[in-house]
């Protein structure tokens, strides 16, 4: 299991990383058996969010830190060093340009685009 994470370096641009998640067999919902989990992550917030189809933003950074996971349509994000990647429902993504140039955000699909984002900060 992984997700897309999106940072910024010393410089202030923007790169993806592919980070994989440890999962470890633990006693999650007892008694059910035991099975693969993650360690967990205090969040601050869980909101919805609807991008309607064709809408196109300027590059920004995310404001928060924030994992945003796709219900339906797809997005096509761009970071600021020009790499892009395209979600979906199943994919994942983390935002930790916080900083710098950001990156740019475009629904891609004929419908729109509605995630859930989990923020931290």
């Amino acid at each position: 299991m992984n997700y897309h994470l999106l940072y910024c370096d010393e410089a202030g641009d923007s790169h993806w990383r592919a980070v994989d998640v440890a999962l470890t067999e633990t006693e999650f919902a007892p008694p059910a058996r035991s099975i693969l989990v993650s360690e967990g992550e205090a969040a601050k917030a869980t909101v919805f969010l609807r991008l309607e189809a064709g809408w196109n933003e300027p590059i920004h950074p995310t404001p928060k830190r924030q994992t945003l996971i796709p219900l339906a349509g797809c997005i096509r994000v761009t970071a600021s060093d020009g790499e892009a990647r395209d979600f979906g429902p199943g994919d994942v993504w983390r935002m930790e340009d916080t900083r710098g140039k950001g990156h740019h955000t475009c629904v891609i699909s004929d419908e729109d685009f509605d995630c859930v984002i989990v923020q931290f900060d």
